[in-house]
């Protein structure tokens, strides 16, 4: 172990619950290795070849105390696995330490062009790119889909009629993972996690003024607000809802402007 330990260039420490324990005791093995490689840290306290990687965690104790000053990878959600590894194999080949690159144009900044005043009946009237923003669609067209977000935040939304007031939502699209009534915020940005809402269900039925959140498969979360509804009966010729919406970026499934 003393050898492995110490002609290693770099050193994956798996930090489980059950090892965060024995390394804080200083028991067994994992406790002559917490010794050789704190006799490492202390010899130059910027080394950066020791890098804690979080598995599971079941208290706040999420590295050992001998690593607490060390940026940790963390592998703890399954859906953000990918990105997990990117980082590692990123920090493990020096990709960290490069300079950043110059800060190109926006992919999701849409520039409004100028265009005829013709009506279109064709799919792209059921697409909204941006992350944010208010939409109204006729959702008993294009079977009932509107899509929100473009690329890996694309969200390919499914509705149908509920009644006046109401409207059904489904996770049916190859886009989307879940979908999930919010019961606790009435405004998008009072929602704090968005995992902490039940998804077991293949669709939701919202009323005005309330919100749904979604997740897609690229594990993006999106909240829609339902601004109101109306179906077609004498004297309005179609199926309307108008919606608030977000993407939450990076990931994040908090929309206060901050991250879980």
């Amino acid at each position: 172990m003393e050898r492995g330990l110490s002609s290693s260039d770099r050193v994956l420490v798996i930090c489980t619950p059950e090892y965060v324990r024995k390394a804080n005791e200083g028991k067994g093995g994992v406790g002559f290795e917490k010794n050789i490689l704190t006799a490492a840290l202390l010899k130059d306290a910027n080394d950066n070849s020791i890098i804690p990687v979080v598995r599971s965690a079941s208290s706040a104790n999420l590295v050992p105390t001998f690593l607490v000053s060390k940026v940790y990878v963390d592998f703890r959600d399954d859906a953000l696995f990918e990105s997990g590894y990117g980082e590692l194999i990123r920090d493990l080949h020096g990709e960290a330490s490069r300079p950043r690159p110059p800060l190109g144009s926006n992919p999701f900044k849409r520039i409004e062009a100028a265009i005829d005043p013709v009506v279109s009946f064709g799919s792209e009237r059921y697409v909204s790119p941006d992350m944010e923003g208010i939409v109204t669609f006729d959702f008993s067209n294009n079977n009932g889909c509107f899509t929100f977000g473009a690329g890996d935040t694309a969200f390919e939304t499914m509705w149908t009629s509920a009644g006046n007031n109401s409207i059904h939502a489904y996770r049916d699209r190859p886009s989307i993972r879940s979908v999930a009534l919010v019961t606790s915020s009435r405004e998008i940005k009072d929602i704090q996690d968005a995992k902490i809402f039940d998804s077991s269900s293949r669709y939701r039925t919202p009323c005005a003024g309330e919100i749904l959140v979604w997740k897609n498969t690229a594990g993006y979360y999106l909240a829609t607000k339902i601004l109101s509804v109306r179906v077609r009966v004498p004297g309005h010729s179609f199926d309307e809802v108008r919606v608030e919406y977000k993407i939450a970026p990076l990931k994040s499934a908090c929309f206060s402007g901050g991250s879980t």
